[in-house]
């Protein structure tokens, strides 16, 4: 299926000239000041891992390639990778940790992702945009610091290390966004 390639976003599969599958890792679309408008897309080869970078205009069309994407719940993970249950037929699937990337710290067991799965095997992973993660490490709140100040380090149940305000302390349980590991909101549970 032919698609414009600004319409590309990331975890999309597309297939190239060269007959292969590619993930896209990151799209950006670029709208420089003169000049005609690109895609700036990063891709990784999925027959082997091999990262590449493109570029296309906007309005140059790209193949598409059809992959099944379907919600999965994350089981567990070992050695041999993680492993993820389809909730309508209960079949487990094995992903490895070359395919999870860094989503990897932000999964949690029985978070509902979406899987591409292509062929039988995952490709690519999509994560549910908020997550909510205990801060186990923070310092202390300064008397006298006003609430509009600057943002502290802070390390979540996860091992993740991001920023948050100062009137969060350690034990907290807070929002996330899992895309870059940053403070939403205090969790309202």
């Amino acid at each position: 299926m032919k698609v414009i390639a600004s319409s590309l976003r990331k975890g999309n599969v597309v297939e190239r000239e060269d007959g292969k599958l590619y993930v896209i890792l990151f799209a950006e679309n670029i709208h420089p000041g003169k000049g005609t408008p690109v895609t700036q897309l990063d891709m990784r080869r999925i027959s082997d891992g091999t990262k590449v970078s493109e570029r296309y205009r906007t309005t140059e069309q790209v193949e598409r390639a059809f992959v099944e994407e379907r919600d999965h719940t994350f089981l567990y993970s070992d050695g041999d990778g993680f492993h993820f249950m389809n909730p309508e037929s209960f079949d487990q699937l094995t992903v490895p940790e070359s395919v999870i990337g860094d989503a990897a710290p932000y999964l949690q067991e029985n978070m509902t992702v979406q899987l591409s799965v292509y062929d039988g095997s995952a490709i690519s992973i999509e994560l549910p945009q908020r997550a909510i993660y205990e801060v186990v490490e923070t310092e202390p709140t300064t008397k006298g610091q006003t609430a509009s100040s600057s943002y502290k380090p802070a390390v979540l149940s996860n091992g993740v290390r991001t920023l948050v305000p100062p009137h969060i302390a350690a034990g907290t349980r807070i929002v996330v966004m899992t895309a870059d590991g940053s403070y939403v909101e205090r969790a309202k549970d």
